[in-house]
């Protein structure tokens, strides 16, 4: 966690600096940290469960679940 937080850092001194270079070379580290993390890069569990993360929710079958929160929030 600590070399995710110190890479989205650098980031923002990137951006901030407004250096191309910098700036691409934190993304990677931010990248490869959440690599390191199980949070990109190969599916690491195997449940036979559908990936359904890349989906908006509207097309999976949380669809009436989520319609159903702007109900409760109102």
């Amino acid at each position: 966690m600590h070399d995710l937080m110190s890479a989205r850092r650098a980031v923002r001194t990137a951006l901030a600096a407004k250096d191309s270079n910098a700036l691409a070379a934190s993304r990677r580290s931010v990248d490869k940290a959440k690599v390191g993390l199980g949070e990109r890069g190969p599916v690491w569990w195997s449940d036979a469960s559908p990936d359904l993360n890349r989906r908006m929710v509207r097309n999976t079958p949380y669809a009436d679940w989520f319609a159903g929160l702007s109900k409760t929030r109102e």
